[in-house]
């Protein structure tokens, strides 16, 4: 072989690694320059902009809570004799519950008779369950709470089905149910069937006496059903005493009324129970559309005995 071509072949080898060592460099220079240099504004933004959003909300809820706190600091600082406000809604709750138990042993007893709804509309149905509603939150903030009976219903009725329905807890409601009558539970001496069509006014509430209140709307067409209904009980018959402390006022209708709903009678005989005034009784809870106001004179008004 000649010389010539011997000395061919190193030659161009070399300039083969050459070449491929500078197609390295080349390639090594590329990968440091992207990793170096990035895309630009990206290190100057540490976090995002909902990032930074969410962060001054959690910033203004802070400085609200707090501000709240201090009101309420302050408004408790001014008002020391208002413990009510103070108590939470489960110390309140709590509250309620023992005086609604211990008014099952030491309360007064009033009964609701619900053996009359048969004759009732579904609206009157309604209605009825709404009042027993109303009736029961009255005697939850009693400050002496009556021991409630629901007498006469029963589980398949609609009354029953209606305050399942319209009466948040119904089953739970502190009170007495029971598909018997109320002369299943008491003697009949004790009784006292209150009806706004009976001779007797009602003077003032016997601890020993149990009050029955006749599960009827006050717009039913139907008189003196509660009379009758006492009748069919042989018990003793009161009226409240609305005659004997307001008297008739004129309207155009001349519409006279004594026939309240369950709920407001209730009222009436808690107010009175707290109070011992049938004046400040019938006043703050007799509806002034029935026809009665409070007389001129307020020498009526003379103290009764609870």
């Amino acid at each position: 072989m000649p010389a010539g071509m011997a000395h061919a072949k190193p030659e161009t080898s070399e300039v083969q690694l050459n070449g491929t060592s500078e197609l390295m460099d080349l390639l090594h220079i590329d990968v440091e320059t992207d990793a170096v240099d990035p895309k630009p504004g990206r290190e100057d933004l540490p976090c995002s902009r909902n990032v930074l959003r969410k962060q001054r909300h959690w910033e203004k809820q802070v400085a609200a809570k707090k501000s709240r706190r201090k009101e309420e600091k302050l408004r408790r600082k001014m008002n020391p004799g208002d413990i009510t406000r103070q108590f939470t809604k489960r110390v309140m709750k709590a509250i309620t519950k023992e005086r609604l138990a211990e008014a099952r042993s030491t309360g007064l007893k009033l009964c609701v008779d619900l053996s009359m709804t048969d004759c009732m509309s579904d609206k009157e149905i309604s209605r009825l369950a709404g009042q027993l509603r109303r009736l029961y939150g009255s005697n939850k903030k009693a400050t002496r709470p009556f021991h409630l009976f629901l007498t006469e219903l029963r589980e398949d009725s609609r009354l029953y089905r209606e305050c399942v329905r319209m009466n948040d807890g119904f089953l739970n409601y502190t009170m007495d149910i029971t598909d018997g009558s109320c002369l299943d539970l008491f003697p009949p001496e004790s009784v006292v069937y209150l009806t706004p069509d009976a001779e007797e006014a009602l003077e003032s509430v016997d601890a020993d006496k149990v009050y029955v209140l006749g599960g009827l709307v006050d717009e039913s067409i139907q008189k003196k059903l509660s009379l009758s209904r006492a009748g069919e009980l042989s018990v003793r018959t009161a009226r409240l005493p609305i005659d004997e402390y307001m008297v008739k006022k004129d309207n155009v209708k001349n519409f006279h009324s004594k026939i309240l709903a369950v709920n407001q009678v209730f009222d009436i005989l808690l107010t009175f129970c707290d109070t011992g005034s049938w004046m400040e009784a019938l006043q703050t809870w007799f509806p002034p559309g029935k026809g009665y106001c409070k007389p001129l004179c307020d020498t009526l008004d003379l103290p009764a005995s609870i």
